[in-house]
């Protein structure tokens, strides 16, 4: 999940500058076939582009349910990405959260380690937040989107693999976490660089199935049980990268990455980086819910599928004013402009001529300044509020976030809380 914006956040109470981790992929995720007006519309209704009711495997559900069908409790999955800093415990909602994935560790020589100086006093803070809410889970997430490049090495034989969870389970066990969060960007594609291979299908399945017979075998031995899961682009060409059916039965949840869909760095089009839903001006036919659509169709039951949502925005500039900029051609905006929820709600949003708009078919909210001509496409309470809605009437599991410390006053995170609730 690290891709590099230069942005100034506020971490738990104070100030610092980090190399922003805004996530996935590939610098575009270009779909073969772009949707028309009437093809957006149809799956806003539970249909595909041809008009049938949506249907996908058996044991994904039914996608296409029209009212929520709540039977279990739905999770909240937050990233924490501190670096080098210390967490500040009074400023975690951690009665809010059911799992924190704590972003990064690091593979180095095969092994699993620590990726920050202060990592294991943070996994002390986040251990003791458990006093607080006894449910909460505190995972740690291996790799990212700049810590990828040893994935291909490490999962390549059985040895190397075996090499690698030698060492999980007494890094779990040293830091009292309840499991792994494996973020590999991305088996079989290049990410950031990386070094890939054909066999990382194979191999990344395999990987998954030692991990879950290891910690099957621990927890069998009377410790509790330690969660599995993963986090994965949301692109086609990640799923023809993945056995979704076979590592499914490993996991327990997996982490859609459905934001960064557009960013001015790769895409000259001011577009939703994280749409629920396709808006046919847009030539890229991606979303979340259609990105959710095609891994409950590939193999993923949706009581596993986590829907992604980004608690930040993109920026392009010198965008043209028609539509308010939206689907407009535009550049990279000049460096300084921070664009986490916090610093839109603080410094943007309803000032110094940035006006906010909302997108009825993709269900997103963004922002244009006209005597700037700078577009930014965003997340607030509102858009969350309907993928909250999808998530329940899809079945989902939950809903994850990037990142904690880009909300503003915890309004995302309890926009999230209020939209998942069950009602019993």
């Amino acid at each position: 999940m690290l891709k590099h914006l230069l942005v100034t956040t506020l971490f738990f109470g104070f100030a610092w500058v980090q190399a922003f981790a805004s996530d996935p992929g590939p610098r575009t995720h270009q779909a073969s076939n772009s949707p028309t007006a009437a093809e957006g519309l149809a799956f806003l209704e539970g249909r595909n582009f041809d008009g049938r009711p949506i249907r996908v495997d058996a044991s994904c559900g039914q996608m296409a349910a029209k009212e929520p069908t709540p039977v279990k409790e739905k999770v909240i999955i937050g990233y924490a990405f501190p670096q080098d800093q210390m967490l500040k415990p009074e400023l975690i909602a951690a009665e809010k959260l059911s799992i924190i994935n704590y972003a990064f560790s690091d593979i180095r020589n095969g092994v699993m380690v620590e990726g920050f100086k202060h990592d294991a006093e943070n996994f002390r803070i986040l251990h003791a937040l458990k006093a607080r809410n006894p449910k909460l889970k505190v995972l740690v997430s291996v790799g990212g989107w700049t810590w990828s490049g040893a994935f291909s090495d490490m999962a390549l034989t059985q040895a190397s693999r075996r090499r690698f969870i030698d060492s999980v389970v007494p890094f779990l066990e040293r830091h009292q976490l309840d499991g792994l969060d494996i973020d590999w960007e991305y088996p079989g594609l290049k990410g950031f660089g990386n070094k890939f291979r054909a066999e990382d299908k194979a191999n990344f399945t395999a990987l998954l199935g030692e991990l879950r017979a290891a910690f099957d075998a621990i927890e069998a031995k009377g410790r509790s049980r330690w969660l599995l899961t993963i986090a994965v682009g949301a692109m086609d060409e990640c799923i023809e990268q993945l056995e979704l059916t076979k590592i499914s039965q490993s996991l327990d949840y997996i982490n859609l990455m459905t934001y960064d869909q557009s960013e001015a760095e790769s895409d000259p089009m001011a577009a939703h980086h994280a749409p629920l839903f396709l808006n046919p001006g847009n030539p890229k036919a991606m979303s979340a819910s259609t990105s959710a659509e095609h891994f409950c169709a590939a193999g993923v039951p949706p009581s596993k599928l986590v829907l992604g949502v980004p608690f930040y925005g993109h920026a392009w500039a010198e965008v043209a004013s028609a539509n308010h900029g939206l689907h407009q051609i535009g550049k990279n905006p000049k460096p300084g402009l921070s664009t986490s929820f916090r610093a839109i709600k603080t410094r943007l949003e309803g000032k110094d001529g940035y006006v906010r708009h909302w997108d009825g078919i993709s269900k997103a909210p963004f922002l244009y300044n006209a005597e700037k001509r700078i577009f930014i496409s965003y997340e607030d309470e509102q858009s969350l509020a309907e993928k909250c809605r999808f998530i329940l009437e899809r079945g989902l599991a939950g809903a994850m976030f990037w990142e904690y410390t880009s909300d503003h006053e915890g309004r995302l995170l309890e926009a999230l809380n209020q939209g998942l609730k069950v009602k019993k």
